[in-house]
């Protein structure tokens, strides 16, 4: 009877065992790093691009910097710029990164992380169209990404016909086509376009710097843990240069803002309510 007793406590002994140990392997599975979906467009180099298959350019490219350090994984999906910030207040997107300048509208919406960059807003035009000046904009078609800063600028210009696209490549195509005066983008976007396309005979036309609204990684307004990890592993990133280094990837001409070179303060942003 005692041999038996004590192969029963053996069994019951292992048993237990091979239970604790399967309950320390789920709590090490639910640790591991959370895949996190972001929100993002893919026509808009050098931000935000698809090429090969993936999704790049600098904003996705410092996100997965900061993922990496603060422990967590990325999987980027495309979408239009009109429903992005609606996705994220929604949970359909943990993270939105699209150039996204972070305005008083829209931290109505969600939170903002800190700045990532700040940048200009051109319009793209044909050469000699002479619109330098919004003087100039009265009765002209302007075309713009539907809800973008620039379809906020666009529809606060006197006299501009403001015609709307999901998309900058849309736009861009009209634009060739003729059928636009003019096409409204970030600086950066119009820049490089000119640059991959040297025959197409466009140049810049009135510019004007984007105050205040600095870039800036979107997330929803319940989700403070999330914002600190962004604000942390941006604060990081700059203060050992790799934001400038990732910059210098995509940005050949145009200086980095002083606030995100190595040992910058970074660009704060204040959401609502915060």
């Amino acid at each position: 009877m005692r041999s038996t007793l004590s192969k029963i406590a053996a069994v019951v002994t292992a048993g237990a065992l091979t239970l604790t140990l399967a309950a320390c392997g789920g709590a090490d599975s639910s640790a591991a790093s959370k895949t996190l979906r972001v929100g993002t467009l893919s026509d808009a180099p050098p931000s935000i691009y698809l090429e090969n298959g993936r999704f790049t350019g600098y904003d996705n490219e410092l996100l997965r910097d900061i993922a990496k350090r603060e422990g967590f994984e990325v999987e980027f999906v495309g979408t239009e710029f009109s429903g992005l910030l609606a996705g994220v207040a929604t949970g359909k997107f943990d993270i939105g990164s699209s150039t996204i300048s972070s305005t008083e509208a829209r931290k109505k919406t969600v939170s903002f992380s800190n700045g990532y960059n700040t940048g200009f807003t051109t319009i793209v035009t044909e050469k000699g169209a002479n619109l330098k000046d919004p003087a100039a904009f009265a009765g002209k078609r302007l075309g713009v990404v539907q809800g973008s800063v620039q379809d906020e600028f666009a529809g606060k210009t006197n006299g501009a016909q403001v015609v709307r696209f999901p998309d900058y490549n849309a736009g861009f195509a009209q634009l060739k086509n003729g059928t636009l005066d003019g096409w409204v983008v970030p600086q950066d976007i119009g820049q490089k376009y000119l640059d991959q396309n040297p025959a197409v005979p466009l140049e810049l036309g009135y510019t004007v710097e984007d105050k205040d609204t600095p870039s800036a990684f979107a997330v929803a307004k319940t989700d403070p843990d999330l914002l600190k990890k962004l604000n942390d592993g941006l604060a990081k990133a700059i203060a050992d240069g790799t934001v400038a280094r990732i910059y210098g990837q995509f940005y050949k001409t145009t200086p980095l803002s002083k606030e995100l070179q190595q040992g910058g303060p970074g660009l704060p942003v204040k959401n609502l309510g915060a």
